[in-house]
Order: C-alpha cells, then structure tokens, then sequence
C-alpha cells in the first residue's frame, strides 16, 4: 500500500485569517500536512495556543518586544526568531519542506527569497510578493528547481485548470480572474466620496483581514492579482482580464485558443484553494464539502467598472511597463489605504494617491532586490506625503 506523502509545512502569518483556515486543513488531513514552524506579527497569545497545538519546535514574532512575553507563554523546547531575520530563519527550517507565505504587505519578500534559496517550495498567499519582485522570485525559483504554488483562490483556481495540461502557455488564449466586486460594486459613482472605513470593511462574500477588505472595495486586490497572474503563469498582461462574479463561486477561469473555457468552482472558503497547494499534485478528501447546485440558483458575470473604479487600469498600466513601477503601485496603495482608514483621505482617494505616485516614478528596472526596496521605500514617502496634503486639503478629495 503506497504510503500518502506528508508536507511538513512553515506557515508565516499563522494568527491570519489564510494563518487560521492553514490550521484547520492541517487539523483535518494530520496524516497529509505536519505544520513545523509559525510565525505572527504581534499576536502572541493566539500564536503560543497555536504552537501548544501543533506540538512546534520554532515559532517567530515579528515584533521583538514582545520575545520575553511570549517565552512566558512557551515550553522551554520552543525556540522564539524574531524580527525579519527571525521569519528568514524560520523560512529555511532544515526539517520544513515548503514554506505558506501569509504575511499581509511586503515583509513576506525576504523570508521567500531565503526559502527558494534553501530549496523549499512556496505557498503563495502574500500577493505583494510577486507585485513588487515578480521577475526576481520566479527567475530564483527557476534555478533552484522549486514549486511557487498559488494560495489565493484566483490563482489557484487558474493552476487548477491548467495542471497537467500538454500543450503549454502557446494554448492559452486569456486568463480570466474574477472578483465579487466588493460592497459598492453598485453604488453610483458620486456616492462613493462618501464611504467610510466601517463600510468599506463589510465584504459581502469573504471573511478576511481589513487591508485585503478594503482592496477588494476598490479593486486594488484585484488589480495586484493581474500583476501576480502574469509571474505566476508566465503570461502577458494584455492578455489577463478581470469579470465581476457577485457570487464569488467561479474562482477564474481558462480561456484556450480554440474558445473553449474552463473554469474552477466550489465554495467560498479558503480552506479548498489552501489544502490544494499544500497536498499537490495530488487531490485527497479533506473536510469541505462540495457545492450543492441546485441551491446556487444563479450564477451572474458582468464587467467590472474601470472608470468609477481605476485600479485595474493603474494594475494593467504597472505590469505592462514593469521594472520597478509594480512595486510603486503595491506600496502606493498600501499607504493610502491606511491613510483612509485613519480619515485621512477619502475612499476616491487611494486611486488617486497611486496614480499620483505612479506618475511622479521613474521606473528602474526590477533585476536586483535593491532596486525593488528602493523603489517601495521612495513610493512609501511620496504616496504619505500626498496623503498629509490631502488631509490638509491641500490635494485632491
């Protein structure tokens, strides 16, 4: 009898939302999935109940003031990281086999890197990954022979259509990704200078952390999934287009050069998108259940709103020109999202903020890890600056 293969597993960002459904499919499938490492940002109390529970030697808190509060909370065997190099050391574990990347924003990069260095697989769930350092992941992960395996349903549905397909990219003809279009996928566009934090957090399909929330509400989530969808799959931006699907149940879709389209569906949970990446290449019964169609009783498509919502046509606009514009784009919108959920600046205002900081770069090319830091360093100044004259009323609503 063939022995099922077990991932052991380094989940970074484990006190997540991606952090949480990882445990439960681990939980699920304990002859499948032994998780090895956690690392957290802050959350040391629900990371120690994490680490009591998967019985791990090494965990990381990327807040190092907290190491000697969650020693407290620890077994004497578990060794505490801390820090980014803390999440590096974690990420090339000897015992680990494939590292889940769930770090929201950007610190997810170096731990990465580190882990394709040390020949480990990646679960990718962190998008800004490949937004700001797509051209450097995938060019380390070609040479040392490693698996990048999306986690985002989007990407995951996509490699779900086209694993173990012959045939190869020249086949396909455009990658479709779809997105719920968020909660004001219908308000009018006046209305929307009016919405506020509160709302922008109340996603209508998916239950996940507050910056993703409100990326979802002005497309920008899906916008930096284009960028990622074509590193990911090797394909031209131009050929890489976004529906809006309110039911959130088609997670994306193939379209081949003979007009034949495949699509992957299931529930809204992220459990499915999870246990796929971490058991590839094979499919093993976990604890989901499958979608009752009968019940669905609609699935609707329509076209997503690129002039009341630009963030796709900023998105197309940075993975097109490439280098270090991506990376701007990513960190442009991560400011000015935290900008509005501190009332600096309205929800019109992130778009506008980013597209101000696009328009102000000097794209470099995106060959060197340097070169990327610097240009998410400089876009992080320039998108704070335009939203501290903003909240003086010096710049655009």
């Amino acid at each position: 009898m063939k022995v099922p293969r077990k991932r052991r597993v380094v989940l970074l960002g484990s006190t997540g939302s991606i952090g949480s459904s990882t445990l439960k499919v681990a939980r699920e499938l304990p002859q499948r999935i032994e998780i090895v490492g956690l690392a957290a940002n802050g959350n040391i109390v629900k990371l120690a109940a994490q680490a009591r529970e998967t019985g791990v030697r090494h965990v990381a808190v990327f807040d190092a003031t907290k190491k000697a509060a969650l020693r407290s909370l620890l077994p004497e065997n578990v060794t505490i990281h801390t820090g980014a190099r803390g999440l590096a050391e974690l990420a090339v574990l000897t015992e680990a086999d494939i590292v889940l990347v769930a770090i929201v924003g950007t610190a997810g990069l170096h731990p990465a890197l580190a882990a394709i260095e040390a020949g480990k697989d990646l679960a990718i769930a962190s998008k800004e990954i490949l937004v700001m350092a797509g051209e450097l992941i995938t060019a380390a992960a070609r040479s040392k022979g490693v698996k990048l395996l999306p986690v985002d349903s989007e990407h995951n549905a996509i490699f779900q259509c086209l694993d173990g397909r012959g045939g190869g990219e020249r086949e396909v003809s455009r990658l479709i990704l779809t997105a719920s279009g968020g909660p004001f996928r219908n308000l009018p566009a006046e209305q929307l200078v009016h919405v506020t934090p509160a709302q922008a957090l109340k996603h209508p399909t998916w239950d996940m952390g507050p910056k993703i929330t409100i990326d979802s509400a002005t497309l920008f989530n899906k916008g930096l999934e284009m960028i990622e969808a074509r590193w990911l799959f090797d394909i031209g931006m131009e050929r890489i287009d976004v529906l809006v699907h309110p039911q959130s149940i088609v997670h994306s879709m193939v379209e081949f050069t003979d007009g034949s389209v495949l699509a992957q569906l299931s529930r809204t949970d992220m459990c499915f998108p999870i246990q796929y990446a971490l058991t590839w290449p094979e499919r093993v019964r976990g604890g989901m259940q499958p979608l009752d169609f009968p019940a669905l009783a609609k699935l609707e498509f329509e076209a997503p709103r690129d002039v009341d919502f630009p963030a796709l046509t900023l998105a197309r606009r940075a993975g097109l020109t490439g280098g270090t514009l991506p990376a701007v784009f990513n960190a442009a919108n991560e400011v000015a999202v935290e900008a509005f959920r501190a009332g600096a600046i309205s929800f019109p205002g992130i778009w506008q903020c980013v597209a101000a900081v696009m328009d102000a770069h000097a794209v470099q090319a995106s060959s060197t890890l340097p070169a990327v830091v610097a240009a998410d360093h400089w876009a992080r100044q320039s998108a704070t600056a335009f939203c501290a004259q903003t909240a003086k009323g010096q710049g655009p609503a």
